[in-house]
């Protein structure tokens, strides 16, 4: 279909005989790239390696590089949902990989967002069953930041859960409202953000003052239940120093998440 920009614009016709040439070609690429998800499981299982084949840094890694080559014309939105749905689809074919989800509709609708159709998900009726949940195999629990819940305060108990992901993941899609849990190691992927919680009785903003002074730079996602959660710019260990001078006698680091990719 190359014209020069005087020539006649292609027909109707024209134009969806090459979406249909493209379209198969696309599907033939989607199909060898699925044969190549099986052979990936395949060569783990040889190797012994069973475990969950989740790696958020990865998957943050890879969208960030797909979303600067250059395009013409599909948005970041396309291009995000449509390799979720691929990666999800290739974690499927590793192993036995399940959602669970507590919260509202919205959180249901980001949890399918982030995470693809491939994997069968469960809705609860409580948090403590997501979380739950989140420590069975090949597991991840979706949770929503709901108004009189704490429930991410209870991952100060849970050491081996994290939060790897904020949802969604574009800002032009709504602000931060769920948040995804699993047996999984965070990683530092060169954007993050970090999320942090304490039992000061300090208001959010004197809290934010307190880490500004030390040079952390915070913002305040949520409070109940005597605890506040916040979002700290950047990725921090559980054992930084300077979050053991913030205030709060319980506080510590539950995960990490790459900051939205259009900010």
């Amino acid at each position: 279909m190359g014209r020069d920009a005087d020539e006649t614009p292609p027909s109707l016709d024209e134009v969806r005989w090459r979406i249909d040439a493209i379209d198969s070609q696309l599907l033939a690429l989607i199909d060898e790239r699925a044969g190549l998800s099986r052979a990936v499981a395949a060569a783990k299982q040889a190797a012994g390696d069973t475990g969950f084949g989740l790696r958020p840094g990865r998957e943050a890694l890879i969208v960030r590089k797909l979303l600067s080559a250059q395009r013409n014309h599909a948005p970041d939105g396309l291009v995000i949902r449509i390799w979720r749905e691929l990666m999800a689809d290739s974690l499927s074919r590793q192993g036995p990989f399940h959602l669970t989800v507590w919260g509202d509709g919205r959180t249901v609708e980001l949890a399918r967002l982030r995470f693809g159709a491939a994997p069968p998900m469960a809705v609860v009726a409580a948090d403590k069953d997501a979380l739950a949940a989140a420590k069975t195999p090949w597991a991840v629990s979706v949770l929503g930041l709901q108004p009189g819940s704490a429930w991410w305060g209870r991952l100060l108990a849970e050491p081996t859960l994290n939060i790897f992901a904020a949802l969604p993941c574009l800002t032009r899609w709504g602000p931060q409202a769920a948040f995804a849990v699993a047996q999984v190691e965070v990683e530092p992927t060169g954007g993050d953000q970090t999320f942090w919680v304490t039992d000061s009785a300090k208001s959010a903003g004197a809290i934010v003052e307190a880490l500004g002074a030390d040079g952390v730079a915070a913002e305040p996602l949520a409070e109940a239940g005597g605890l506040k959660l916040f979002s700290l710019s950047g990725f921090y260990q559980r054992n930084d120093e300077r979050l053991a001078r913030a205030p709060g006698q319980l506080t510590g680091v539950i995960g990490a998440a790459p900051v939205p990719f259009d900010v």
